[in-house]
């Protein structure tokens, strides 16, 4: 059997995109979110979810790497700046062995309760901003516990049929590459065969979709998109921007419902695996 989850990041980066992602869930493809739950209008936007897309599946996007943790600036010195914001992501790398990781585990945790308490109910899967949780071995660990903790399913950044890692930084994938499998198969967590990285900026396109539905076969596959509407304070918050509505035209386009039919495909959220 074939099964697709086609997961949008970003839930609550703000208010139009999460409104665009239910609108590429009501009227296209998009069966799975993942919600930023440092952002303050993630809470509300996840209400507005709960009623308008009750099938569209809830997780939640781990962050490091885009505005402010929820925990007091004492308790995440190791992975904020001066201001109290969270790293960057090109110095989020280049201090990767410093960063505390009780830290990191102590604000995930807090993202997670923030999640449940604003949904009342546990995630679905966890992943992550930037996929800063497989950055290191103990990041990835943490993840982990975490999943198993509140027994929900993770994103598997592994490219169909082969060990190369999606969306990684180039510099990070060597060591990924020797630590994942053990993490893997230590915590046996609950997650996709496979992963699609490449529906993203210049081939966010309708042919790279439709090849990527061509290649699922038995199993249960992601793919990774970012639809939405743009407003101003994205335009300023993110270089990514302009793009999620070309992504939200490729996602609610009815060739693309077409194909995922004609290719036998079941679409499904991370609550099925």
């Amino acid at each position: 059997m074939k099964r697709l989850i086609i997961n949008s990041d970003d839930y609550g980066r703000t208010p139009e995109v999460s409104r665009g992602i239910r609108a590429a869930h009501l009227l296209g493809v998009v069966t799975s979110t993942t919600c930023m739950m440092n952002i303050p209008t993630t809470a509300a936007d996840i209400k507005i979810g709960l009623w308008e897309t009750p099938q569209l599946g809830l997780g939640v996007h781990l962050v490091l790497t885009a505005d402010k943790p929820i925990g007091p600036y004492e308790s995440v010195k190791s992975i904020t700046d001066e201001n109290g914001n969270f790293l960057k992501l090109a110095a989020l790398i280049q201090r990767i062995n410093d960063i505390d990781v009780n830290e990191v585990k102590a604000e995930w945790r807090r993202q997670i309760e923030a999640f449940i308490q604003a949904a009342n109910k546990k995630p679905t899967h966890l992943d992550s901003h930037h996929h800063s949780s497989y950055f290191s071995p103990s990041l990835f660990r943490a993840m982990l516990e975490l999943a198993q903790e509140y027994d929900c399913a993770i994103r598997l950044p592994v490219v169909n049929d082969s060990d190369d890692m999606a969306g990684l930084p180039p510099e990070l994938i060597g060591p990924i590459r020797e630590y994942a499998p053990k993490l893997f198969a230590e915590f046996n967590p609950r997650r996709p065969k496979a992963f699609f990285a490449s529906f993203y900026d210049d081939l966010a396109t309708h042919d790279e979709l439709q090849r990527i539905i061509s290649e699922v076969g038995d199993g249960t596959y992601e793919i990774m998109t970012h639809p939405g509407y743009v407003d101003d304070e994205l335009l300023k918050a993110s270089s990514y921007a302009r793009q999620r509505e070309t992504e939200l035209k490729i996602l609610t386009d009815p060739s693309i419902k077409e194909a995922i039919r004609s290719n036998e495909i079941e679409l499904v959220t991370f609550a099925s695996l």
